[in-house]
């Protein structure tokens, strides 16, 4: 079933999903030396916050970044470009899917059988398509790979019709388009993966980027999906009880670097709409989760969290991080500050108050009627 909802009855129980974004500094942070060791070493340390999630009760999606990664294979490509044929930017998504979700495939493997929970884990090549007439095709801004001199830019934009910006004196690079996911093709699949009760590591980088020609076919194309677009969008179709974005930071900030900035516990959908209105959150950094985060609430979305992986679990228990709620929501914080998690949430969402209830008696009826 196309953007359906997830059902698995086991004794009348509906399972609880979490999706869960960070970015591909993760495993990559801009300070490390990048060694396959490194990453193995942050991906087993990844590892034990995401299965503190499924720990929480909830199923668990993966959805991680591929910035850094990408990077590092297109600077590969240009150095051996005399030697091995260049490889187009979603052909290289795609093998940091395989690459990224390896590494986090067998980590969550690992940890999870460190705690004797039983699951299984899948790393899932996803495709994601996006409108070949996006707007962001005709003025592309996402900067891709290495830095180029000025000759060896003007060979690339006349041999091989790439765009080049200057960037910040430091030499060129080449821009690509971020479009906006249009659809997740391979979500059915996740659908069912979740329902089995296996952890599924989905959507990497966003997804690779596909077109669909006038014959019907699908074809690559060369640009970046924004990962947290496409992880609220994959949430927003599971019917996702809980999204949480990981940032760099505990608490999304009101007036962020300035003498009067002060972190933001919680938020209604309208506020988070009037204060990316307002410019407090700048495109280049927490807009896109916030937006994303607006866009998962306005699909039907009970809540998000936007927090970091430190504080990740205290943010669980209802001690931290950000909350993102529906206008007319109840509070995400059960009295003494810890969310409702287990057979209390489950209780919540059947007995809770009249703003609530609505909005869960639809949610259920639609994943029982999701088959």
């Amino acid at each position: 079933m196309e953007n359906g909802a997830v059902e698995q009855v086991v004794f009348g129980f509906v399972p609880r999903i979490a999706v869960v974004a960070f970015g591909g500094n993760a495993l990559l942070p801009r300070t490390s030396d990048g060694t396959q060791e490194e990453q193995e070493t942050l991906a087993r340390e990844a590892a034990v916050w995401l299965v503190d999630i499924v720990q929480q009760g909830f199923e668990l999606v993966v959805v991680h970044g591929n910035g850094p990664q990408v990077g590092n294979i297109m600077i590969q490509v240009e150095q051996s470009v005399l030697q091995i044929p260049p490889i187009s930017l979603d052909v290289a998504v795609a093998e940091t899917q395989g690459s990224i979700g390896y590494l986090l495939q067998t980590a969550i493997r690992n940890e999870l059988a460190r705690r004797q929970i039983a699951k299984d884990v899948v790393t899932l090549l996803t495709e994601v398509e996006v409108d070949p007439d996006d707007p962001a095709f005709a003025s592309p801004t996402k900067p891709v790979g290495p830095f180029f001199n000025a000759y060896r830019a003007r060979v690339l934009t006349e041999e091989r019709g790439w765009t080049m910006h200057e960037d910040a004196g430091r030499g060129f690079r080449k821009v690509v388009a971020s479009p906006v996911p249009k659809k997740i093709l391979n979500f059915d699949v996740v659908r069912r993966l979740v329902a089995g009760g296996t952890v599924a590591i989905a959507a990497g980088g966003g997804g690779i980027p596909v077109v669909m020609r006038h014959d019907g076919s699908l074809q690559g194309i060369e640009a970046v999906i924004d990962k947290d677009y496409a992880s609220s969008l994959l949430a927003a179709h599971l019917r996702a009880d809980l999204f949480i974005v990981l940032t760099g930071v505990p608490k999304v900030m009101r007036n962020f670097g300035k003498r009067t900035e002060a972190p933001i516990d919680e938020m209604t959908v309208s506020e988070a709409k009037r204060l990316l209105a307002e410019g407090q959150f700048p495109p280049g950094s927490m807009g896109p989760k916030v937006d994303a985060a607006v866009r998962f609430i306005e699909e039907g979305g009970e809540k998000v969290l936007i927090t970091d992986s430190a504080h990740l679990k205290e943010a669980l228990q209802g001690r931290g991080g950000t909350v993102i709620r529906p206008d007319g929501a109840p509070p995400a914080a059960a009295p003494g500050g810890r969310t409702m998690t287990g057979a209390s949430s489950q209780k919540a969402r059947t007995t809770g108050d009249s703003s609530g209830k609505a909005r869960t008696t639809k949610r259920k009826k639609e994943r029982h009627a999701a088959k």
